[in-house]
């Protein structure tokens, strides 16, 4: 067995080792911990650029990070952001050197480059890229203003602004010209760089417009130009009829629309109701072409001027269309004849009145067994007596049309007959029968020549 004394010098050393180990780690942390502050104190890096200011598509630009660190990593922050990488992005093998080829107005704004160690990072102050570009594609507008193919419609007495859009920077300069003046317009107008007013356009304004964008510093220009005309407000046309007579079925007519503005819309009218285009519009709807004339052709017509700012309807016109007689009928008293015979009481008034429907009105002819007995529309027998029975004949006459159209009517007389010989009976029933065989019904022809045209 060990003795008491042994154990006791064999604990003591035992500790003493613990605490010399205890002594050491202390230190040697102390020395680690002093060599990683060394190591984290990184210097503040700086940025170079090859050039400040660029023109956009012409240049390159190179930015260089210098830092006195090693072993270190070199990041590149655009705009507070990481730099994104494209393949207009160039870096140097250890990062320090950043170049941006065929500069875009994309790559302009704040530049910085961060210096990482293993616990640490140092950011440069920002340096700032500017890049100078357009002016690019001029487009001028015209306000208010409808474009008509290659020309911008204006209004009469409008107020009309022009403006020339388009991207630059620094901002561009603007110079306006009219037609081929080869100076800048000097007008008493609204002048406000980019845009030009003038408060009442009027037809001396009517022409090109031209405007010259520059930007020196970009060392580049730029020239729009734009065709104005100037649309008259229009005013009332009239619509031109020939000067003949026209007749139903044998006549067309062209109506046109008489306006002394040029360029402006023509749309026709019969009353209210807007004509559609059709064949009977010409292709610029001046002229309105009726075929084969029909009674109820009369209109009224009216034609309607207008541009995109204005309109103006004519009068209306009617036409004086010739027609008839035709459709005839006969009525006694009020009641219409529902057939060609009439019989009336011996000794009775009896009224006959012959109708037709004629332009201008008819006039009209009776006759009694072809015997002429009134000229007018009514005819009236104050007493009836048997020598009035018979065939009536009227016959209406158009003097513009030159057509006649005849209907005839039978009239009976009904009452006491006298004794007659037989001889006389004979006659009388004889004549009648040939005066029944005679008996025309309604019927109409042409009288003499032909309607004009």
């Amino acid at each position: 067995m060990e003795s008491p004394e042994l154990r006791g010098h064999r604990w003591a050393g035992i500790l003493l080792s613990a605490s010399l180990l205890t002594v050491w780690s202390l230190a040697a942390a102390a020395q680690i911990s002093r060599d990683a502050v060394i190591q984290k104190s990184l210097a503040k890096p700086t940025i170079s650029v090859s050039q400040g200011t660029v023109i956009e598509h012409r240049e390159n630009v190179t930015f260089y990070c210098d830092t006195p660190d090693v072993n270190i990593t070199i990041h590149w922050v655009f705009n507070h952001q990481p730099l994104p990488s494209h393949e207009r992005v160039q870096l140097s093998t250890d990062g320090k050197t950043l170049t941006i080829l065929s500069v875009q107005r994309k790559d302009a704004g704040m530049y910085q480059c961060e210096a990482w160690g293993d616990l640490q990072m140092k950011s440069s102050d920002p340096t700032y890229l500017i890049v100078y570009y357009g002016p690019d594609s001029v487009t001028i507008k015209v306000e208010p203003g409808v474009p008509n193919g290659d020309t911008v419609e204006v209004m009469e007495g409008s107020s009309v602004t022009f403006s020339a859009e388009t991207e630059s920077y620094p901002q561009a300069s603007y110079s306006w010209f009219f037609s081929n003046d080869s100076k800048p317009i000097t007008w008493s107008l609204f002048f406000n760089m980019s845009n030009v007013t003038i408060p009442a356009v009027s037809k001396e304004h009517e022409g090109t417009y031209a405007c010259l964008v520059s930007n020196a510093a970009a060392q580049k220009s730029l020239r729009d130009a734009v065709k104005v005309r100037v649309l008259e407000r229009v005013t009332k046309p009239y619509v031109m009829a020939p000067n003949r007579t026209l007749v139903e079925d044998t006549s067309s007519v062209v109506l046109t629309c008489q306006t002394t503005h040029e360029g402006v819309g023509v749309r026709w009218f019969l009353g209210d109701q807007l004509l559609q285009s059709s064949e009977h519009l010409a292709p610029n709807n001046r002229d309105l072409i009726i075929h084969g004339l029909r009674r109820n052709d009369t209109g009224p017509y009216a034609c309607e001027v207008w541009n995109w700012g204005s309109q103006a309807r004519s009068e209306p016109l009617k036409l004086n269309i010739s027609y008839g007689p035709d459709r005839m009928y006969f009525t006694s008293g009020s009641e219409t004849l529902a057939d060609t015979t009439v019989s009336a009481e011996l000794n009775s008034r009896l009224t006959l009145r012959c109708w037709a429907e004629s332009q201008p009105d008819a006039e009209f002819n009776w006759t009694h067994d072809n015997t002429s007995v009134y000229k007018g529309e009514q005819l009236v027998i104050e007493a009836l007596t048997w020598k009035h029975q018979g065939n009536y004949s009227c016959t209406a006459s158009n003097s513009v049309t030159l057509l006649t159209c005849s209907a005839s009517v039978m009239v009976s007389v009904i009452g006491h007959r006298s004794s007659l010989s037989v001889g006389a009976i004979v006659g009388i029933t004889v004549g009648i029968l040939a005066i029944v065989a005679l008996a025309i019904g309604l019927g109409c022809f042409i009288h003499t020549g032909n309607a004009e045209g």
